[in-house]
């Protein structure tokens, strides 16, 4: 049953134009999974990796910086249609603050980066069927951002999602787009591979590339990371920052021990048994930022047979993945990240936190919207506060128009220390949280009047029912006239002091 899977794939695929190397790569990961491998990586056979070099942003830097960045490329992964967020279009188009959006800025923080260094500075986006004809009409209004003839963009290939009891490909009639998936960001390198942009780049002297996220506006280039690359002489290598008890599902570096190599562990590579060692900050005390450099030369020479033998991934999800009565599928996944293992004399560094600011759930939108950080003239984030809030948002603000619609402006989160909201609470404008902020679900909807401070110390279950009058509580002040829709009963309520997730 499995072999007919994979002929009617690899058909389906070749019908949509996937490249020659996304088909061998796909059949090399799907015989994998039919022949039961998991891609699982058990703890016994890893040791934690537990000293890295430290980066000092503020430490002197290397002699190499400059050579290294005016042979650096930076490229940014951009096929994600944030489908966790409810979003139709690019994620990359999200606005982010004042109307910009992650692709506004990141080609900003590029530009800034060419002034100030004296670099040409290529920006390289690897779209996704997608995403691409979008992001192409958003970057027509930066034309001084080409290098050369050298492209802004290349493209991801695309694969079947998979039915969970025959590995054949779904067929879902009411929305066929969702029949198909990115086969994860490790496709990067076959489709740099097919797009002929190793040679192209290495000819045109890019040697290096910086590559990450493009929603992680925190992994701008960094002169002295770039020259700590360069002086290594390193292949390969990745950014880590250090754990804390929030960072429990992040993955994580791990030294193998059968050849003492660098590899990259993540959630779904982990037995449900193990979860325990894999979230131990303590066992593991490094997550992975998915910040990497590379050696473009040594890149290349993996790719010698046109495919790279990445750690399989094997996600199961709903076809639908808003929909989570519909069909089971699983996709076959890589990871960028993994080919660490790859390569002899790859690298770890520990970096500072902001250099690890992405945004997945709405959760993290808001943090990045809020006054928690200024963006300075080089569209570099700066934070605010030595330690962010947690924020914990309910089913209320999973996708982007409901969350839209709730928080329209982003209170003010400067002065708190967590925010959870289970309930269906609506923001307006001008509200400023202080300390714990707990706004909880009583099965009614309900809205912070515009204007209005809450301080954690009182809470606000007050703010439930609909009557006019004046606060009761000296602990919930007023900054701005209250409509007369907004009126509330205030009074005061013992204080929440339940765990925050």
């Amino acid at each position: 049953m499995t072999e007919d899977g994979l002929r009617l794939s690899l058909d389906k695929m070749a019908a949509a134009g996937v490249g020659a190397t996304a088909l061998k790569s796909f059949e090399r990961q799907y015989r994998k999974l039919e022949s039961g491998e998991t891609g699982l990586i058990p703890e016994d056979s890893i040791e934690p990796l537990t000293q890295v070099p430290r980066f000092d942003p503020d430490g002197p830097v290397p002699q190499e910086a400059q050579d290294a960045l005016s042979h650096l490329v930076v490229i940014k992964p951009n096929g994600g249609l944030g489908t966790s967020m409810g979003l139709e279009g690019p994620k990359s188009l999200l606005p982010v603050r004042d109307g910009r959006s992650f692709l506004d800025l990141v080609v900003a923080q590029v530009l800034a980066a060419r002034r100030r260094f004296g670099v040409a500075l290529p920006l390289l986006l690897m779209d996704s069927f997608a995403t691409h004809d979008a992001t192409m009409a958003a970057l027509s209004s930066h034309p001084d951002l080409p290098v050369g003839d050298l492209p802004l963009w290349f493209l991801q290939s695309k694969e079947p999602k998979l039915t969970e009891d025959g590995l054949a490909p779904v067929s879902w009639p009411a929305d066929r787009d969702l029949e198909w998936c990115p086969p994860g960001h490790g496709d990067i390198y076959g489709s740099m591979h097919d797009a002929g942009l190793l040679d192209r780049l290495i000819d045109a002297g890019f040697w290096y590339a910086f590559v990450s996220n493009v929603d992680n506006l925190g992994a701008t280039v960094e002169p002295g990371l770039a020259g700590w690359f360069a002086a290594s002489g390193a292949p390969y290598a990745a950014e880590v920052c250090r754990r804390t008890a929030n960072d429990k599902k992040g993955g994580h570096l791990a030294i193998r021990r059968r050849d003492g190599r660098l590899l990259l562990r993540d959630t779904a590579q982990t037995a449900p048994e193990e979860m325990d060692y894999f979230t131990d900050e303590f066992r593991h005390p490094f997550f992975h930022c998915n910040n990497l450099w590379w050696d473009l030369r040594a890149v290349r020479a993996q790719l010698v047979g046109g495919t790279i033998g990445l750690p399989l991934i094997r996600n199961a999800k709903t076809v639908d993945p808003t929909d989570k009565t519909s069909p089971r599928v699983v996709q076959i996944e890589t990871a960028m990240g993994t080919a660490i293992e790859l390569f002899d004399g790859a690298r770890a560094i520990e970096v500072p936190r902001d250099r690890f600011v992405p945004v997945k759930k709405t959760n993290e939108l808001l943090i990045l919207r809020s006054d928690l950080y200024d963006i300075t003239p080089d569209a570099h984030l700066k934070s605010r506060v030595t330690e962010l809030p947690l924020v914990d948002l309910g089913s209320c603000y999973q996708f982007i128009d409901d969350f839209d619609a709730r928080i329209p402006d982003a209170p003010s989160l400067v002065e708190a220390t967590s925010l959870t909201v289970p309930g269906d609470w609506t923001f307006g404008r001008g509200v400023t949280l202080i300390g714990d902020v707990n706004l909880p679900d009583d099965g009614a909807p309900h809205r912070i009047p515009d204007g209005l401070t809450l301080d954690g110390a009182a809470q606000v279950a007050a703010l439930v029912q609909e009557r006019g009058g004046q606060p009761s509580s000296t602990r919930v002040r007023r900054h701005l006239p209250l409509s007369a829709d907004d009126r509330r009963l205030l009074s005061d309520v013992p204080p929440h002091h339940g765990r925050v997730g």
